[in-house]
């Protein structure tokens, strides 16, 4: 089905870090797109071709505009007569309980624009059943039809990776799902024009389970890794060493590095869909996501506690030292904060009566946290501060500089190779 003018409509609800993207690439394919967020800010921001998603240029969003196949909105109105929608929209936890009011509003406002023909996808992580069981009744009380009848509806998981320019929407594989048969070839008629390879799975529910064994699979081996950090140092030996050894094996080993802690929007929340799923319908702990929980929740504690020692054997306390911290950002190369270990970092850091100073070019001056202001990377800067602590190993950074104005610093990511440097 097409919209008015011959052309394909898409509506992509959420135009953040996962639906910006899907609505770029639909645009470059050939589809009409509206790209519906609540939040005026970000609406208002599309408009003027200024993207706050490191993966969206200006450029792209301004080509995406001009050709006027791309219309950023705050209101379902535009969504009339759409061929598809598909949900990207945030699904965080509340108290570690999975909050899905963002799913059932953007079902309930796109459900009355739904007509026959019309194909609704959710990308949101989400605990196995959440299509069938939240969003199918949703979509067809607003719409009074039937899924997989009179419209379709599917379960695909987004794998977006910021900053990684190597694996992007279009080439990384795309799970899909229907809750029936007719849905699914709906579905894979949408992907296929969006990415090289799609991978169809039986069930919504097996999609939903899908994403939740990758996060969590990366989840538990980096919480291993990290434990691991932890107790080699204890007992003499270089983990980063061991690790280079391990990676030479060519089978039954997989590369997994340690750090501050984990962040993002996939791996603080996702394993936790899935373990509180487990202990809400079978009544179990799931052991291995609550230990690597505990694991990484407890890194940036340690990264303070090392910060405390090392200033402590030159003689001074945290109170008062000036902290410089390379890196807001919960990953190289890209500017999202969201769940970053720096956040509690600093949150330590300042309670301890540390004076932070942070160094991201990549994050926007707004999303420091209060009290902290952003600072350029300068040799005076760095001769200045008591310590210097590597977050966040962005490509785009002076590490000669850091190495040589900088006497006192802790790398957690292993990228500076001067004596001087601690690890870890």
């Amino acid at each position: 089905m097409t919209a008015a003018g011959g052309q394909d409509k898409l509506v992509i609800i959420g135009q953040g870090y996962v639906g910006l993207p899907i609505a770029m690439r639909a645009v470059e394919t050939g589809f009409s797109v509206v790209g519906i967020d609540l939040d005026a800010s970000r609406v208002s921001s599309l408009r003027e071709a200024r993207s706050y998603v490191g993966d969206v240029s200006d450029r792209e969003l301004a080509a995406a505009l001009e050709s006027g196949r791309y219309l950023p909105s705050d209101s379902y109105v535009d969504a009339e007569r759409f061929t598809a929608a598909i949900i990207a929209v945030p699904t965080p936890l509340i108290g570690g309980t999975p909050d899905l009011s963002f799913v059932e509003s953007a079902a309930a406002s796109i459900a009355p624009h739904i007509r026959h023909g019309s194909l609704v996808v959710l990308e949101s992580t989400t605990y196995p059943g959440t299509t069938e069981e939240l969003l199918v009744p949703l979509l067809e009380q607003g719409s009074a039809l039937v899924a997989g009848v009179d419209f379709a509806v599917g379960y695909s998981p987004e794998r977006i990776d910021p900053g990684n320019t190597t694996w992007t929407l279009t080439n990384t594989p795309k799970v899909i799902s229907g809750v029936n048969r007719s849905s699914l070839r709906a579905v894979e008629a949408l992907y296929s024009r969006l990415v090289s390879t799609t991978v169809a799975v039986s069930s919504t529910k097996e999609a939903e389970f899908t994403k939740l064994l990758e996060n969590t699979f990366r989840h538990v081996n980096i919480a291993l890794i990290n434990e691991i950090t932890l107790f080699a140092r204890q007992l003499g030996v270089d983990v980063w060493k061991v690790i280079d050894a391990a990676s030479t094996k060519p089978f039954g080993y997989m590369r997994f590095t340690p750090g501050p802690g984990v962040g993002g929007h996939c791996l603080p929340v996702d394993p936790t869909y899935l373990s509180w799923r487990v202990r809400r319908e079978l009544h179990r702990p799931f052991r291995f996501v609550e230990l690597a929980n505990e694991i990484n929740d407890m890194m940036p504690h340690h990264v303070v506690k090392r910060i405390g020692a090392i200033l402590a054997r030159r003689g001074k306390g945290l109170a008062d030292s000036v902290v410089m911290l390379l890196g807001l950002a919960y990953k190289a190369n890209t500017g999202d904060v969201r769940g970053s270990p720096a956040l509690c970092i600093v949150e330590l850091l300042m309670s301890l009566g540390a004076r932070v100073e942070v160094v991201d070019p990549l994050v926007e001056p707004h999303r420091c946290p209060p009290g902290v202001k952003p600072i350029e990377l300068s040799e005076d800067a760095l001769r200045l501060a008591d310590i210097v602590v590597l977050l966040a190993d962005h490509d785009d950074v002076d590490y000669p500089l850091v190495e040589r104005a900088a006497d006192c610093v802790l790398d957690t990511r292993h990228r500076l190779t001067a004596a001087h440097v601690e690890y870890l």
